[in-house]
């Protein structure tokens, strides 16, 4: 890993997170998507920015798969690997949030540390952790990448749920039940979003 280097400064921009926010009209967060693979992160996260889109709201998805084509095309999934991924990801989402974009991200990220570390960057606050609680069996049984049967077969090594641990949320901003309809699921994040006074509409 780079050093920090001391020749390098941060230079402040003349216009403010704050005043993107009222550009906007709402807040910048990361909605941070984790849950086993297939547990319905994508769809849902999805599902929500579209929600959200009709409503006026500026947003982004940040999804696994789409920056393992370009930002982390470079890196595999050992646990460094994953544990680098997680920290790109968590970077590009803190500057959208400067921007007062409402991300939604959606990794596995299935251990506790990274999501931590994500969390630390982006800030209490702007950093909601979504958990995408759904079974093991569902998630084999729908496999729509058929990730769970190579890995069953021995062809996929360190895949989260099988030979690779996921480490729940401990305490995250919502649980979400993933066998529910998507809608039912994409309506609490709404609620949520009210709640909290990150949208209005």
């Amino acid at each position: 890993m780079a050093q920090h280097d001391d020749n390098v400064v941060w230079h402040p921009h003349p216009v403010t997170r704050e005043q993107r926010e009222q550009r906007h009209g709402h807040r910048g967060v990361v909605l941070w998507f984790t849950g086993l693979s297939g547990s319905g992160k994508s769809t849902v996260a999805g599902a929500l920015e579209e929600a959200l889109h009709e409503l006026g709201v500026s947003t982004y998805l940040l999804d696994g798969d789409n920056v393992r084509h370009g930002l982390c095309r470079d890196l595999g999934f050992s646990d460094t690997d994953r544990k680098e991924n997680i920290r790109r990801v968590g970077e590009v989402a803190k500057l959208m949030v400067d921007a007062g974009l409402v991300v939604l991200t959606a990794f596995i990220s299935p251990h506790r540390a990274e999501r931590q570390m994500a969390r630390d960057l982006i800030g209490d606050g702007r950093f909601y952790e979504v958990h995408v609680d759904t079974p093991l069996a569902i998630c084999e049984a729908r496999d729509p990448k058929g990730l769970y049967k190579k890995a069953r077969a021995g062809e996929l090594r360190n895949f989260t749920g099988i030979d690779s641990a996921y480490e729940s949320p401990e305490a995250p901003e919502i649980h979400l039940k993933g066998e529910q309809l998507v809608t039912n699921l994409v309506n609490q994040l709404l609620d949520l979003l009210r709640r909290d006074d990150i949208i209005r509409s």
